[in-house]
């Protein structure tokens, strides 16, 4: 008998944006916004766009998030990567192109 668990996301539910997850450690972390962009370096602007999933998570920026809330800029970046993807394999009309064979 097989009891190894295999944990398996819903294909047609969107992957969390690298905002929404930053949004719900902010609230754990007790500051401000305000003092979260300055502790970032970035503008108050910038942190609400990126909060409010209006802008994606650069590199530099998962390098400072990376910095400041823990875990990679690889790992920051991949959820930024999968959240992407979800959205273009939706939203990209590709049926007109033909897959291309190695000569």
């Amino acid at each position: 008998m097989n009891n190894d668990i295999v944990a398996k996301r819903d294909t047609n539910r969107c992957p969390s944006h690298p905002g929404a997850v930053l949004d719900d450690i902010i609230q754990d972390v007790g500051k401000s916004k305000t003092e979260i962009a300055k502790a970032l370096g970035i503008s108050r602007q910038h942190l609400y766009d990126l909060l409010e999933e209006k802008k994606p998570l650069s590199p530099p920026m998962a390098a400072r998030v990376a910095k400041a809330f823990g875990g990679s800029i690889g790992l920051w970046l991949r959820i930024q990567a999968a959240y992407d993807a979800w959205h273009a394999e939706r939203e990209v009309d590709v049926s007109s192109i033909s897959r291309l064979q190695v000569a």
